[in-house]
């Protein structure tokens, strides 16, 4: 789609791709905090809903787009106003408890599986280049429907949710009905421009006034007219309460939660990265690359696809309950480090010119199979355990969807640097040799590794579900689980 803008000139398209990919992870960046807030303010469903309408829209107006400045807007767009990612983990984080909610989260990467099998057979079977409705006339829309199909299936999602989704955030559960809280954020957007002096704004300062009854004395006619309008209108209601809890930053911010941010963005940059370099150094002519054709990248796409979905349903669940979150979260670091110093020594097709590991069709094939499936292991696997840790490490659910936007946020980082830094990486290593290769890969490499040992400081005893136990942890673990006891239950923050 890329290569048919006019202002796109040969040789450009993978940067001007990278731009667009980039524009939404950026956008994403910007607001996914503020989505996971305000989940938090205002319940899940809501923010579910609205993001799924407002992402259908873009995707629509995608498909009409012609020009190269009109795919970034949409994209930039369509970023902003799609929070739902962590959203959508926080609901999961809220349904389950500590005895099942491995199994719902070791489905999450089963879907992104399935999307990433079906996505790119979609794009290719709905593209028409001659207009579908007049034979042999050319399409001005030729990608349109590939993105209308896409619109469709959200809008399916939409009614599914609108329907069956029930809110999960327990505070959000007693206030009005969704169309009345519409109905409210009007009332609420309404009074903000038409009057000096809105209802909520008169019941703040009605309160303040209460509040110091006692030191100033109230003999005005304005004063008790501000009574009797608190007395008769109440401000919209838009927000739960929470009964006064208030959670201070260091219980959030603790020493677990930020290395798990920290680290999590490393996983994420990672991921992407090394998204981002396999097709390029899979089709880039040898010796920096292996010469492979777009149709053979896919498949091999697809085959990875696959590995997600049977590791995750047959294996991943019962391996991760053996060896625990965290554990298994550094593995899969670790499992990032393997496939980044291998993937450069992959061989090539033609063993009389080249030499790797093993030379021929042959070797290249299982070479390649055996690092794409140690790649994606480490993917879908930490993915998993990072989700999971990072719910469990939030003190209460009122802030897991502040977390889990976090979190987002910081994955939206390492998505819009990752194909920037790494195609900028590989392109100065087609101009070393021997093996200018190594370059990217190693860096990725280190980085990972870094991830990896960062990731032995996050020690909570409460980061694991309660089906799982380790008689091998540190004294330290079990002193730190005490005092976060006894802080709980001294705030009153303790997890349902």
């Amino acid at each position: 789609m890329t290569r048919t803008f006019p202002e796109v000139q040969d040789g450009q398209t993978g940067l001007y791709v990278g731009l667009i990919a980039s524009a939404f992870a950026l956008a994403q960046f910007t607001t996914n905090f503020f989505w996971g807030w305000l989940s938090d303010r205002t319940g899940r469903k809501p923010v579910i809903l609205l993001g799924t309408f407002l992402t259908m829209c873009c995707f629509t107006a995608f498909g009409f787009c012609r020009t190269l400045w009109q795919a970034v807007v949409v994209q930039a767009l369509m970023g902003l106003v799609n929070g739902n990612s962590g959203v959508v983990s926080t609901c999961l984080g809220e349904i389950t408890d500590r005895s099942n909610q491995s199994r719902a989260f070791t489905y999450l990467p089963v879907v992104y599986g399935i999307g990433g099998i079906t996505g790119p057979i979609v794009g290719g079977l709905l593209v028409f280049y001659e207009n579908p409705l007049n034979k042999g006339q050319q399409n001005p829309f030729p990608y349109l429907w590939p993105n209308l199909f896409s619109a469709a299936v959200l809008a399916v999602d939409l009614v599914v949710c609108m329907v069956f989704l029930e809110e999960s955030l327990d505070e959000a559960k007693d206030l009005p009905p969704l169309g009345k809280r519409l109905g409210n954020l009007f009332s609420w957007l309404w009074q903000f421009s038409s009057s000096s002096r809105p209802t909520y704004v008169r019941r703040l300062l009605g309160n303040h006034k209460d509040h110091h009854h006692r030191y100033v004395h109230r003999g005005d006619e304005d004063d008790e007219d501000d009574a009797s309008d608190l007395s008769s209108e109440s401000a919209p209601t838009l927000f739960p309460h929470t009964d006064g809890q208030v959670l201070l930053k260091k219980e959030i911010l603790n020493r677990d939660t930020l290395l798990l941010l920290v680290t999590y963005f490393i996983f994420q940059l990672a991921n992407i990265s090394y998204n981002s370099l396999y097709p390029i150094f899979a089709e880039e002519v040898p010796p920096t690359g292996r010469g492979l054709k777009p149709e053979a990248v896919g498949l091999s796409l697809s085959f990875a696809g696959a590995i997600t979905i049977v590791f995750q349903v047959g294996i991943f669940g019962r391996l991760r309950g053996r060896l625990g979150n965290k554990v298994a979260y550094r593995v899969s670091l670790a499992l990032f480090v393997a496939a980044f110093i291998l993937m450069p020594w992959v061989g090539y097709k033609n063993s009389d010119a080249y030499k790797g590991i093993g030379s021929g069709a042959g070797w290249l094939w299982f070479e390649l199979g055996v690092v794409l499936v140690i790649k994606t292991i480490a993917g879908v696997g930490g993915l998993t355990a990072a989700l999971l840790l990072i719910t469990n490490s939030a003190p209460n659910h009122n802030v897991l969807g502040t977390l889990n936007g976090l979190a987002q946020t910081l994955s939206a980082a390492g998505r819009a640097a990752g194909p920037f830094i790494s195609g900028s990486l590989f392109t100065a290593a087609t101009k070393i040799q021997p093996k200018g290769e190594a370059l990217p890969f190693g860096i990725f490499a280190g980085i990972s590794l870094i991830g990896f040992f960062m990731s032995f400081g996050i020690r909570g005893a409460g980061l694991e579900d309660d089906d799982w136990s380790d008689e091998s942890e540190d004294e330290d673990d079990d002193e730190e689980a005490d005092a976060g006891e006894s802080t709980s239950e001294q705030t009153g923050l303790i997890r349902k």
